[in-house]
Parts: C-alpha cells; structure tokens; sequence
C-alpha cells in the first residue's frame, strides 16, 4: 500500500487541508482527540494492521507512568518493565529476522525467517515513550493523567515518521496547554515550504545523480564519478532528513506545537564531535541522556569512556538498521570521537579552520559509504575505486557530463548546506520592509514560488524516495 508522505500531492492537497480544517473546526478541549484520530488515520494509510501496535504502546507507557506516580518506593521496577516491553517490540519487529539470520549462518541451522514489514516510526515512537517513562521516575516530568493527550503525543503525525525524537518533557505542557495563534500557523507554513523544497526540489534531484552511479559496475566506476557519487548521497541524505524535520516543525507550528530544532548546518563543523551535535540533534540528545550520562559519560577513566562511547554508537547504528553495515557505521564514528575525546581534540584545535574543515568532511563522506552498501563487501569495493586501489580510471566522459550537467545544482547544495542562504533572506526581509516594498506580499510570492515549483515536480515524479522511512 502506498505510504502517505509530507511530499505527495495526496497529503499536500487532501490530507493536510482536511485535517487543519477539521482540528480548528472542533471545540479546544477536542483537539488532542481530534488530532488522535487524525494520527492514525495518517498511520493507517501506509499500515492498518499496525495501528494495533501504536495503541498498545500507548497503552502500556501510560499505564507504567501511572504506576510509577502511584508506588514510588517500586518505581524502578515499573520503569524496567516499560523499557523491557518497549525494547522487546522494538527488537522483535526490526531486529528478529536480523537474528535468525545470523544464527542461521553461524550455527548452521535453517530457521524461517518471519518477514515481518517494519512498522513505520517505530524507532522514533519507541524512544518518545521510553521517554516518558523514565522522565517521570526521574521527576523530571509530570505524569499524564488524560489518555488521549498521552496518546496523542505517542501517534502526532507531524514528527511520527521520521522524528524530531520529541521527549515528552519538552512537550508536556503544550499537550493541555497550547494556544494556537495565526503568527505561529504562519511561520508553521514558511517553514514547511522551505523543508518540502528542500526536499523535492534539491534531495530529490542529486538522489537521481547518486542513483544513475550507484547502477555502474564497480570495475566501470572511475575514481572521480565514485567520489561525485557518494558527495551526492551525503547532499541526498541530508536534505531529504532536514527537509523532512522542517516539514515536521512546521507541521507542529500549524498545529500549535514547538518541536525543538532536530539539524544545524551540521557540515559546516569542524570535527566529528561537532558534527554529531548537530546532525539529528534529537537523537543524540535521547542517547546522551538517557544511556551515556547514565553509564557515567565523561565522568569515567579513559578506558571507561571509551567503553560508553563504544556502546552509545553501537546502539546508535544499530537504531538506524537490522545491517552490520550500519554497526560498523555506528563503531566506526564510536572510534573517530573517542580519538577526538581522548587526545586528538587539542591537536585539531591548532590546525587551520580549512584543515579541520576537510578532515571533517572526509571523515564523514567515507562514513557514508558505510551508510548506504548494506552490502559490506559492496561498500569494501566502493571505498577502493574511491582511493584508486582497483585499477579504475581517474574520469571519463561521462564524469564530465555529469559534473557540468549538475554543477548548478551542486553549488546550490553545497550553498544551502551553510547559514548563508538564511543570513541573506534576513537581510532582504530586512530591506523590503526599510524601503516599504509591501515585505509581506514579496515574502508571500516567494513562499508560493517554492510550493509551486515542488508542486510541478511531485506532478511528474517517478522519483520521490525518503531515506529514513526504514529506521
């Protein structure tokens, strides 16, 4: 069944109006409901059967909160249970046939695997209900008494899918609280409008080039069309995620919601450290919180930091896919900062800021490579035609063509990717409205030009793929 997406016409000119409409129509103290019901019905486009699940998790993480308010000299145990109910699921729907067959190739048995389709945002809704939990045995967050407030939080379609990971701390007010207000419903527009062109009109379009590269023989691939290959993926992977989380802040703002900030021009750091804080700005924090400071983060000897950092990223890959691909990932950017922690930091530190800057990206861009072959051998390969080891030619023509054929689009990426494009739209807001230039009807155009554009593209995409559906 086809996935009901933020960039489809179907929820950009069906669901999205419909839902607004009939969220604002209903009395305030029915909106949680209202957006409830919403919620799964949004989830149930894509998978009906697993709107079962959504609710038992609901169900299971309010329960635990109330126990845990209810027998606090018990709390830790309630807490427990809820984090073993929600891991196990967790496990059981991504993990299992990971398992079975690995068991299968080491102890040489012959184990069915179960096939099972992973449910849509079950790693994002997993970590938002443990959350919970936890939150409310540390008191760092009141217990929610309405179970259609909790279970609105647990399904709200704006960030269900693909994060912002929203802690339910962060948000436990505006669930009873909220007050919707036109500025906030317009901001929440701008900002979907610049994460669906972000999306559509720049992941999209160097998601093909990655795509056409990807399809070469590795014996075929020249050294450069490898490296062009794999920038592109990393320009894909993070405008269609960034563009995504826009998308779902300003969702939220429509709704009356303020999701926090889930990316930060994050390939403008200059270290790895730096960079992790601010790509997936949420589930960094979510690892940090609730396991590295708990397993005593910087605080531990240099073997026991090494050993936190060693598992915050192994489970950090693994949250991203049932692959090894995406362990070594994890263990690989594990390894890198505790480099940085232990001893290179102060080195980096004294290097020119364009020397930081490369071995950033370098750094990261080979991670990629790890990323996206979940074919480990297949990204073994890849890695030699980029370094020259395989023989490959340096380029050829059709490197050319490619490069020349998406150097506007590149340079648009790479342009975006900094604050640049932000601190110039400052400026010229800044300017109309000095000069009286009715700001608000160019700012508007603008806005419109965008949606547009993204609209003309959805009309005739074959290619609307979104990366993070699978974690």
């Amino acid at each position: 069944m086809i996935k009901l997406v933020f960039s489809s016409l179907l929820f950009l000119f069906y669901f999205l109006p419909a839902a607004l409409f009939l969220y604002y129509l209903a009395p305030r103290p029915w909106r949680n409901l209202i957006l409830f019901v919403l919620s799964l019905f949004f989830y149930a486009w894509g998978e009906p059967v697993y709107i079962v699940l959504m609710i038992f998790s609901a169900i299971v993480d309010y329960s635990h909160g109330l126990l845990i308010d209810r027998f606090r000299h018990r709390a830790k145990y309630v807490v427990a249970s809820s984090v073993l109910v929600n891991l196990g699921l967790l496990g059981f729907f991504k993990y299992a046939d990971f398992l079975v067959a690995n068991l299968n190739l080491l102890v040489g048995i012959e184990l069915a695997s179960l096939d099972l389709p992973l449910p849509i945002g079950i790693s994002f809704y997993t970590f938002q209900t443990m959350s919970y939990t936890i939150d409310v045995y540390r008191k760092q967050a009141p217990v929610q008494r309405s179970f259609i407030a909790f279970a609105a939080y647990i399904s709200m379609f704006p960030q269900l899918i693909a994060g912002p990971i929203v802690r339910y701390r962060d948000i436990a007010a505006q669930l009873t609280g909220r007050r919707e207000s036109i500025d906030r419903f317009a901001q929440g527009v701008k900002r979907f409008v610049v994460g669906l062109g972000k999306k559509v009109l720049l992941a999209n379009n160097i998601g093909l080039l990655w795509s056409e590269i990807q399809q070469i023989a590795p014996g075929e691939l020249p050294v450069l069309t490898a490296w062009l290959g794999i920038v592109a993926f990393g320009f894909q992977i993070y405008f269609d995620f960034s563009g995504y989380s826009d998308m779902a802040i300003g969702l939220g703002n429509m709704f009356g919601f303020k999701f926090l900030e889930n990316f930060n021009y994050p390939y403008i750091s200059r270290s790895v450290t730096e960079f992790w804080r601010r790509w997936h700005i949420s589930l960094g924090a979510w690892f940090r919180d609730y396991l590295y400071i708990p397993l005593g983060g910087n605080r531990s000897s240099r073997l026991g930091l090494f050993r936190n950092l060693f598992v915050v990223w192994l489970l950090t890959g693994l949250w991203h896919g049932a692959s090894w691909n995406f362990m070594f990932w994890g263990l690989y950017f594990g390894a890198l900062i505790s480099i940085e922690k232990l001893f290179f930091a102060r080195l980096l530190a004294r290097l020119p800021r364009g020397f930081q800057h490369g071995y950033l990206l370098l750094a990261v861009f080979l991670g990629w490579v790890l990323f996206v072959f979940e074919d480990f051998a297949g990204g073994l390969e890849y890695l030699q035609v980029m370094f020259g080891l395989s023989g490959n030619a340096l380029w050829d023509t059709r490197f050319l063509y490619y490069a020349l054929s998406n150097g506007l689009l590149l340079t648009a990426l790479v342009l975006g990717s900094t604050p640049l494009p932000n601190k110039l739209w400052e400026r010229l807001e800044s300017w109309l409205a000095r000069k009286e230039l009715g700001q608000a009807v160019v700012v508007a155009a603008i806005y419109f030009l965008i949606l547009i554009a993204s609209t003309a593209y959805l009309v005739d995409a074959t290619y609307n793929p979104f990366l993070y559906f699978r974690f």
